[in-house]
């Protein structure tokens, strides 16, 4: 006789909701009861409204993830803003120069290297896919302690209360830096291609919309950003073409604007038994290279199929050695991923002048490094 277990998924956010999908649309779905508990009301999305201001850079790779879990179909049917190049470079530098960065689909072989969603989007087309399985929604539902259950996933953001409530311990770094998040119109066409210039304050990321503006997510001095949000929308439209290097020529504020501050965040255990943790529960990254959703999914998949595979085998899935194989397979990877954007965003903001010079040529020998630079943009985009 097959065993019955209860899941219970704190957070309905898009890992969270992910890794409900996949285990209710997985081969071991009758032998679980799954129930997804979030404080806040269910999200809303509107094909009428405008493009939400908070956005995802979705990679390649975390587009099958949504397609196992049911979710894609519906995302790129309603809208989805694909970007078919990526260009990095220095502010002192200019983007067409050699120690740019630049590549581009056409190198992969693929359509695209990505698409740039909105999270409430996501979060739509994995409610209906829930709503057609057998899964307990629960919104407006606040956890004072932990749910009881044979395995509680905490997949509540860099806040967790999951995490706290099980005694897991975080390293944390705040970065002197707040990143400010607007949408644009442009002079000049995107050409969907996702920009990042990176400046002495931080870094200026410039995303691709399908009705032609752009999403940026400027990270800058916590004082800079509060003045930022103070302007008119005239004097910030001013203010962001300058940090952009006119690149795509004047910018135009076109949309809502928000500020939020940054700062690197990790725990030092993902599982305890009974207890996992996914997403921004285990691991906050600097937005740089928008791979927080990307490292969501990846915990979310890797999970799945971890407990996928321990109760085919008859094992229970909230013991700590089944968990701990889901800890071993990505607490490295998403480590040296937030070791990495922690450095990078070090590097580029120091202000030295030999450091300049070294950036520079670094960036020349990257793009001339053939399969050490294809490892390293087949890695980011979540290609095999």
């Amino acid at each position: 006789m097959t065993s019955h277990y209860r899941i219970a998924i704190v957070g309905a956010g898009i890992t969270g909701l992910t890794f409900a999908a996949l285990l209710a649309r997985g081969r071991n779905a009758d032998a679980l009861e799954i129930v997804v508990i979030d404080g806040a009301g269910r999200p809303d999305f509107s094909i009428g409204d405008d493009i939400a201001l908070r956005v995802s850079a979705i990679a390649n790779g975390s587009v099958e993830l949504l397609d196992a879990a049911g979710a894609w179909p519906a995302i790129a049917a309603a809208r989805v803003s694909p970007f078919e190049a990526m260009r990095v470079w220095d502010e002192n530098d200019s983007p067409d120069s050699a120690s740019a960065v630049h590549f581009a689909a056409a190198e992969f072989a693929v359509p695209q290297l990505g698409f740039i969603v909105e999270n409430a989007l996501i979060q739509h087309a994995l409610l209906a896919v829930l709503d057609n399985c057998d899964v307990q929604l629960r919104f407006n539902s606040t956890v004072d302690s932990l749910p009881d259950a044979d395995l509680v996933v905490g997949a509540d953001g860099v806040r967790s209360v999951v995490r706290k409530l099980s005694g897991i311990e975080t390293s944390k770094r705040q970065y002197e830096q707040t990143a400010l998040v607007t949408h644009l119109k442009t002079e000049r066409k995107h050409a969907a291609t996702a920009r990042q210039r990176f400046l002495r304050d931080g870094p200026l990321g410039m995303l691709p919309l399908a009705d032609g503006r752009i999403s940026i997510v400027w990270s800058t001095t916590p004082e800079m950003a509060q003045q930022a949000l103070a302007s008119s929308d005239a004097e910030l439209g001013r203010k962001l073409t300058v940090a952009s290097g006119r690149v795509l020529g004047e910018l135009t504020v076109a949309g809502p604007k928000g500020a939020f501050s940054l700062s690197a965040q990790y725990a030092k255990e993902y599982v305890q038994p009974g207890i996992a943790l996914i997403g921004d529960a285990a691991h906050a990254i600097h937005p740089l290279a928008g791979q927080g959703a990307n490292l969501g999914l990846q915990d979310a998949a890797e999970l799945a199929r971890v407990l996928d595979a321990a109760i085919s085998a008859g094992q229970h899935p909230g013991d700590r050695p089944v968990l701990r194989r889901y800890e071993r397979a990505r607490k490295g990877a998403n480590l040296t991923m937030l070791h990495f954007m922690t450095g990078l965003n070090s590097l580029f903001t120091t202000n030295s002048a030999v450091l300049g010079e070294l950036r520079l040529y670094g960036m020349r020998l990257f793009n001339r490094s053939g399969p050490v630079r294809e490892r390293a943009v087949k890695v980011a985009l979540g290609m095999k």
